[in-house]
């Protein structure tokens, strides 16, 4: 029996359908259709759908502070009727490229013949993270550097909100001895396990519903690609879990919020050695001071 799926329809000022849309995307819908001033996404109907409506009114509420009015008309949610929806998504997937290392590939397509780069297989679901998203991409990029850096010294991480744990597989295959990945979503972690296994790197990636504060450890790198909102409401945690002189890697925040995250990390502990911008999106590399 086939997984019914819904549509998404909310109204959005044409400023702010991209950042809707690809936020959309990255919680789970496998595209998206712009309009004139609407955005639709599609989901799947699983029990997942609750937290889902939560998240999505979350992050509406936080854009509202960018774009006053918006939000104001309701979310429509409409059952699809096609019976073919759940396979005919699968066409909004294609291998893409992030950065120097990677290619990232949905399991139904054969990988591309590479050496050059490593191949990431990313079974999209109701789970963040398909690579295709500019916090995704922002924060893929910024790993491969510092990894590069590490060179020959070992490197622990930590990622927090691992979704479908693309960022974890993605500190395996650049050489981190071991990575912790958490999330409190019991569905991303079940989607997050099956990617482990799907890329070969379960041995090198731990994943965890334990609460951040809980973990005792600390990293030499920590990367957080939640929302702006979320990230302030973790920061003191997310400050105790980088060792001296290691980094933290922040995204999922849009340019207007940058300055608030600045503010309360760039202080006498971190330093802001670099950030990228993609569209509406920015992605912090910073580094604590020894």
């Amino acid at each position: 029996m086939s997984v019914p799926w819904l549509q998404l329809s909310l109204k959005a000022p044409r400023p702010a359908l991209d950042a809707v849309a690809n936020f959309l995307i990255e919680r789970g819908s496998p595209g998206a259709v712009l309009k004139k001033n609407e955005v639709r996404a599609f989901f799947a109907d699983s029990p997942r759908i609750t937290a889902l409506r939560r998240e999505i009114q979350r992050f509406l509420r936080d854009i509202r502070r960018i774009y006053p009015g918006f939000g104001e008309q309701p979310i429509r949610w409409t059952p699809l009727k096609e019976n073919n929806w759940s396979h005919s998504w699968r066409r909004f997937f294609t291998p893409h490229k992030v950065g120097k290392a990677f290619w990232i590939t949905p399991p139904w397509v054969d990988p591309p013949k590479t050496r050059r780069r490593q191949i990431i297989t990313i079974e999209p679901g109701m789970a963040f993270g398909t690579g295709s998203h500019a916090t995704t991409r922002g924060c893929l990029e910024f790993l491969e550097e510092l990894a590069s850096r590490a060179g020959g010294d070992e490197l622990t991480a930590l990622d927090v909100g691992t979704g479908s744990g693309i960022l974890a597989i993605a500190l395996a295959k650049l050489g981190a001895s071991s990575v912790v990945a958490v999330d409190n979503d019991p569905t991303a972690l079940k989607v997050a396990r099956g990617n482990v296994r799907l890329n070969g790197v379960w041995r090198r990636v731990t994943l965890s519903n334990c609460r951040l504060e809980k973990i005792a450890e600390c990293f030499n790198l920590v990367v957080a690609n939640l929302t702006a909102e979320t990230i302030l409401e973790l920061a003191g945690a997310l400050e105790e879990k980088v060792a001296a002189r290691g980094y933290l890697v922040l995204s999922g925040i849009l340019k207007p919020q940058v300055g608030q995250i600045l503010r309360r990390f760039s202080s006498q502990k971190f330093l802001l050695e670099r950030h990228t911008r993609q569209k509406e999106w920015v992605t912090l590399l910073l580094k604590k001071r020894g």
